[in-house]
């Protein structure tokens, strides 16, 4: 059903921010500073709060990088599987587009510079690293196949564990863990979403992981890294509560795997991807 959103305005850059996509990155920030308290270091909040802030603008930088090129190389069409994308609707226009995307990483950054109050110098590295990644994610590198990578490394290395060096000055096996276990949640969306696109991504040529080893290997691998995010997640816990919350969160990781099985193609899966 067509959707009428006026060109350029309110609703339309709202389309395209995509706000169920921020908890990608409201959750990496939560799970540091969750960690810190159960450490007993008490939370400093404008460090946390900048961290926040600086992830969700990326996010939302990420999202219009991916919408803007996506249009422009024809990936969005008709027979898209997702939801529809604002750019090739025609509800933000491409010129206003790339300076939405210009603009969104420079406030990002100039949001994020005053973390090199707690964390150093190094923090420019990691925010300069950020940006432009952000930028090859969509343009270069999930084009072959390197997406799961980055999405490991970026939405939950990264984020957690830098959150986590701001409010302690270090970096511990648990924060390696839970920063692990983060990123590999994050990569199940992202295998759902290819699985989900998968013959629109071979007809116009982008190489995903799901493109390259197959629908049944994806599946299997789906269901692998559920698992090992699982066990991150479970060695950071006492026994024997981390035993049990191991079954709730396989239980988590299992629902949508079968549903992936049994759907198997179609706009049925925007469901497992939810």
């Amino acid at each position: 059903m067509a959707v009428n959103i006026a060109t350029n305005s309110p609703a339309a850059w709202l389309a395209a921010i995509r706000v169920n996509t921020l908890t990608g990155a409201m959750v990496p920030v939560a799970i540091a500073l969750s960690k810190t308290y159960a450490d007993g270091s008490p939370i400093q909040w404008v460090p946390a709060v900048l961290c926040l802030a600086f992830a969700l603008l990326m996010q939302t930088d990420a999202n219009f990088v991916n919408d803007y090129f996506d249009c422009v190389r024809g990936i969005d069409r008709a027979e898209r599987m997702g939801p529809p994308r604002a750019c090739a609707q025609g509800w933000v226009t491409l010129g206003a587009m790339r300076r939405a995307i210009a603009l969104v990483p420079t406030i990002a950054c100039l949001t994020g510079l005053p973390l090199i109050l707690w964390g150093g110098m190094e923090m420019v590295g990691v925010g300069a690293a950020c940006v432009v990644f952000c930028f090859l994610y969509t343009t270069l590198l999930a084009q072959r196949a390197m997406g799961d990578v980055l999405v490991v490394v970026f939405f939950g290395l990264v984020p957690v564990g830098a959150t986590y060096y701001l409010q302690t000055q270090q970096f511990t096996t648990d924060i390696l863990l839970l920063a692990l276990g983060r990123g590999l949640v994050t990569d199940c969306l992202l295998i759902v979403n290819n699985y989900r696109d998968r013959h629109t991504d071979r007809a116009c040529g982008k190489r995903t992981l799901v493109t390259l080893i197959g629908e049944k290997a994806t599946e299997w691998l789906y269901l692998a890294l559920g698992a090992a995010a699982c066990a991150c997640a479970v060695c950071c816990l006492p026994w024997p509560r981390g035993c049990a919350l191991a079954g709730w969160l396989l239980l988590f990781a299992a629902l949508p795997w079968h549903r992936m099985k049994t759907i198997h193609h179609g706009r049925a899966l925007n469901g497992a991807l939810g």
